[in-house]
């Protein structure tokens, strides 16, 4: 039974919706890892690794920056399988908040000389969250744009 031109028009309103919003939270999130590799380079070293000599301190804060990439392709599988079970649309919604609470939270955090060893081991698991966020974001918006 063909659609009527109506409920055509619904349905690909509805499209656009999902698509846009699915483009918009990837393009927000790999904005964020940009901030932060930027960050990276620039002022963690300083900040996080302050008694490194300065190539250490660079190199430690961009194994930080690796942290979140390694995360990616597991919770990208994770996410799959709670999308699977869930739905997508909350999936993808609990993946945009995961990876805005990481990117919050590695704002606050206190710098090496406040709370010492702690800085470091803080933003290590942040950056985790933020790589459990985009792995499953990435995968949860390509599969709601690929249903449509």
């Amino acid at each position: 039974m063909p659609a009527t031109l109506a409920e055509q028009a619904i349905s690909d309103n509805e499209m656009c919706k999902v698509v846009t919003a699915s483009v918009m939270g990837t393009i927000i999130e790999y904005y964020d890892f940009t901030l932060y590799t930027t960050a990276t380079a620039l002022v963690f070293n300083k900040i996080f690794f302050p008694g490194e000599t300065p190539l250490i301190g660079s190199l430690a804060a961009f194994t930080t920056y690796f942290v979140g990439y390694c995360a990616r392709p597991l919770e990208g599988v994770l996410f799959g399988h709670f999308g699977d079970r869930v739905g997508r649309k909350i999936t993808l919604m609990m993946t945009l908040m995961i990876m805005g609470i990481g990117t919050l939270l590695i704002g606050l955090i206190p710098p090496y000389a406040q709370i010492g060893v702690w800085a470091p081991v803080a933003l290590v698991l942040l950056r985790c969250l933020q790589g459990i966020g985009i792995g499953g974001e990435y995968g949860g918006g390509m599969t709601m744009v690929g249903l449509c």
